[in-house]
């Protein structure tokens, strides 16, 4: 069998093997495909793993060869699953490879707003605390998170695991979830939006984009949450509205907004979060961790060998 890579850059810049998948066949890596570049490079393959390469339904029409696409990442929307099952094609994901990762993430963005760290660390390179009367100094407000409620939409592993850290630093938890109250683990509450909006000092999201949830956040949930709140998003970046979110901070409507993903990325240059000093991004780095990494590798290239082996798991 033939399997293509067609952007293996993303999960695997060189420190990592895709040795693995060279035991099912032959391999072709590409570190990034151009979308006029997809069909020719995926031509001939049986097998096509793709990160954000998108391979909806003109790409799968255009290649007849192919029997299985392995998405490397857990999202799976960059290929159009009924196409590709209306043409018996197998289709597999990476679920929860990167739930501590993410976790990690959120409350590196949360700390940041509430202790300042980056502020200070450039202060401190600069001189400032060198040149101080005192023994210690801020400029900043300074906040501690105990006693403070930590909202969350979403409640799958990762809003679970980011429920679990927010209930370690003393915080009051409460979800928008379809889960039942019954079902949930101790010291979460279930909320509806509103209650939600209204009560969060700080609101974290890890729903999936569905047509219901794009633009959750948009200038009327805003409107219905506190000033004084931190806005946290490293599920997708279309759950919220951009422009929306800029003119809060711009107004002081929202405190703050931290991001691991962005509506377009890489973002234009004039995406007008870019330039609003309360909020603070990463480059959709939350997954990236060496060890997500090599769970994400070995369980793609696990997926690959169990379809070849007639019996594929992990299938969306």
């Amino acid at each position: 069998m033939k399997i293509v890579i067609l952007d293996g850059y993303g999960a695997n810049p060189g420190d990592l093997s895709w040795d693995g998948l060279k035991e099912v066949g032959e391999l072709t890596v590409y570190d990034r495909t151009k979308p006029e570049d997809t069909v020719s490079r995926a031509a001939d393959a049986d097998i096509v793993l793709t990160n954000k390469v998108i391979l909806g339904r003109r790409e799968i029409e255009q290649l007849p060869q192919l029997k299985y696409i392995g998405v490397l990442a857990t999202g799976y929307n960059v290929v159009d699953t009924q196409a590709a099952h209306e043409r018996g094609i197998t289709v597999t994901n990476v679920p929860a490879y990167s739930t501590e990762s993410v976790a990690q993430m959120v409350f590196s963005h949360l700390l940041t707003v509430v202790n300042h760290t980056e502020h200070y660390a450039l202060q401190i390179r600069n001189g400032r605390w060198c040149s101080n009367p005192d023994f210690c100094y801020w400029d900043t407000s300074l906040t501690e998170l105990a006693g403070k409620t930590f909202g969350i939409v979403g409640l799958g592993n990762i809003g679970q695991r980011v429920a679990q850290i927010a209930l370690a630093f003393g915080m009051k938890v409460k979800a928008l979830t379809s889960k039942s109250a019954d079902a949930l683990p101790a010291g979460i509450q279930k909320v509806d939006m509103t209650e939600l909006l209204a009560t969060s000092d700080v609101l974290s999201l890890h729903c999936p984009l569905t047509d219901s949830t794009r633009h959750l956040i948009n200038a009327h949930t805003l409107q219905q949450m506190k000033s004084t709140a931190v806005l946290i998003n490293t599920g997708r970046g279309p759950l919220v509205n951009d422009a929306d979110v800029a003119d809060a901070l711009q107004k002081g409507a929202l405190a703050a907004y931290c991001a691991d993903v962005l509506t377009e990325e890489p973002p234009k240059a004039d995406n007008p979060l870019l330039c609003q000093p309360n909020a603070f991004f990463t480059p959709h780095i939350a997954w990236a961790t060496y060890e997500a990494r090599v769970r994400l590798l070995s369980v793609a290239i696990s997926n690959v060998k169990a379809f070849a082996e007639g019996h594929p798991q992990n299938t969306v």
